[in-house]
């Protein structure tokens, strides 16, 4: 039939590999790991099939428009068949989603891959007669095998229409691509816009270009943020209250241990928007790296991660003026046990264990000295459902309605006031610390000063902690992610923010 000793061969080669692609006359799956080589295999031996039969390449010069991630793919004018462009031919789809975003392919698109099935089983069909005829048959056999002009119709054909399906799928993929990079692009752009700003000083153009670039992050971290909830509600107000909050540190009009605290979640806030921009002032050089499924880009992911948890704690805990002097006050409180404070610091530095049973006690405790304080608002709002709801003129701070907790609170109240008149307990103070030192390390390391107390104030003491305990547990089942986001927030306040981690390394 025409066929040479080599071009035969070629095809022999072709035809047994498409029997391993299509065992039975099915294609098989290609999202497995053989049928995925079965197809490299036969791709492979269709090029080597028509450079043994002299078939010219159908023109590819549409490559050169292609973007630099695909020109990576497709270099030159060569055939360079691949089995993600048959693979989108057979899956035949209308319609793709990148970033929550629906796109629609053209109807040329689907029409090219209709074409180049068509052409894929018109080869198919040549190579399972070739097949069935055999390599090396009689003579009256060999009228019944394809001819050469047969076999090289088919896969000129097949190149032919695949070429013209890859120039309609890819740049219609990178059409989709370009749009779906939008969300980053804008942010660069904004990110530029906000240092333009910062560069002429005026207050009314930062606070604007500031808001915009907010915005941006905001819908980019609800469509690329994988790792946490996505959130798209976390606005400007957050990095204008934390600045503001610095800038009070800044004049001393926040101090001690309450200004440390504050100027520790406020500079945590804008941290984390800086870090964002320099990830859009990195990323900007560098565009078409950017996975177009803005979800895949780890490093992009692991800013806004970053971001949005900080901006979580800077919703409740800055920008609320309530909460954040709430928790100022408590940590001064705390801070001021100078006999303990050194070692819950202790135990913050080394995550003991004991540490998370012991900060749910604290914040009771200081609750109980002090209801009528501001820090009455960081129980309420882990406790809401044990405190009267607030009404107009009805007083600052909430107060508690719940019988166990008003119980709780008459207990506390006799027992600092045995403990004040107990003559080796030193005051009202020394009491203080004496039942903090019990709740921080327990009935047989309390020391000396409670060890000596009389058995019978030592059983009042014993008494109150147990019932202690029993609200704490309420204090971390209630809401577990709002105490574990309290938790942690106590911690790096006490820490100074030790526990804030360095800047990441840029990567997309």
């Amino acid at each position: 039939n025409g066929f040479s000793a080599t071009e035969c061969a070629a095809v022999d080669k072709l035809s047994l590999s498409h029997q391993r692609l299509a065992p039975g006359g099915d294609v098989a799956n290609l999202r497995t790991d053989e049928g995925y080589s079965a197809c490299v295999n036969f791709l492979a031996n269709i090029n080597k099939a028509s450079r043994a039969l002299a078939l010219e390449a159908a023109p590819r010069e549409y490559r050169a428009n292609f973007s630099l991630n695909y020109k990576a793919l497709f270099p030159d004018g060569e055939r360079h068949l691949r089995v993600d462009v048959l693979e989108a031919s057979f899956d035949q789809q209308s319609e793709i989603w990148v970033n929550g975003e629906q796109f629609e392919m053209s109807l040329e698109a689907r029409d090219g891959a209709r074409v180049l099935q068509e052409a894929w089983s018109d080869l198919g069909a040549v190579l399972v007669r070739w097949q069935a005829i055999g390599a090396t048959s009689g003579k009256e056999e060999s009228a019944s095998k394809p001819s050469k002009a047969e076999v090289a119709g088919a896969l000129v054909t097949l190149d032919k229409a695949w070429a013209h399906f890859e120039f309609k799928y890819i740049t219609e993929l990178i059409d989709i691509e370009v749009r779906a990079r939008q969300h980053i692009v804008r942010a660069v752009r904004l990110e530029e816009a906000l240092g333009v700003a910062v560069d002429e000083g005026s207050v009314e153009k930062r606070r604007r270009a500031e808001k915009e670039l907010v915005q941006c992050i905001s819908q980019l971290n609800s469509v690329a943020n994988v790792k946490r909830k996505g959130r798209d509600d976390l606005g400007a107000e957050i990095l204008f209250s934390a600045q503001e909050v610095m800038r009070r540190c800044e004049h001393n009009e926040l101090s001690g241990a309450a200004g440390a605290a504050a100027s520790t979640l406020a500079s945590d806030v804008i941290a984390s928007f800086e870090s964002v921009r320099e990830y859009l002032q990195e990323v900007g050089s560098c565009l078409e790296h950017v996975d177009p499924h803005l979800c895949n880009n780890e490093g992009l992911v692991a800013r806004l991660a970053e971001w949005e948890a900080s901006w979580e704690v800077g919703s409740r805990y800055v920008m609320q003026v309530t909460t954040l002097e709430a928790i100022c006050d408590l940590i001064s409180e705390v801070t001021s046990l100078e006999t303990l404070a050194p070692a819950l610091i202790t135990m913050c530095e080394d995550c003991d264990v004991e540490l998370f049973l012991v900060l749910p006690r604290i914040v009771l405790l200081c609750f109980l000295a002090d209801p009528d304080n501001r820090r009455t608002e960081i129980v309420r709002g882990l406790l809401p459902h044990l405190f009267q709801t607030k009404e107009g003129g009805a007083g600052k701070f909430s107060k508690p309605s719940d019988p166990q907790l008003q119980r709780l609170l008459s207990s506390f109240g006799s027992v600092m006031q045995v403990l004040s008149t107990t003559a080796s307990a030193g005051g009202s103070k020394a009491a203080w610390e004496l039942v903090m030192a019990r709740a921080m390390f327990g009935s047989t390391e309390a020391g000396d000063a409670y060890t000596s107390l009389p058995s019978a104030t030592k059983k009042v003491v014993e008494d109150l902690m147990r019932d202690v305990e029993g609200m704490s547990l309420q204090l971390q089942r209630h809401c577990p992610e709002d105490w574990n986001q309290f938790s942690s927030v106590l911690v790096q306040c006490l820490l100074g923010g030790k526990q804030r981690d360095a800047a990441p390394k840029f990567e997309v």
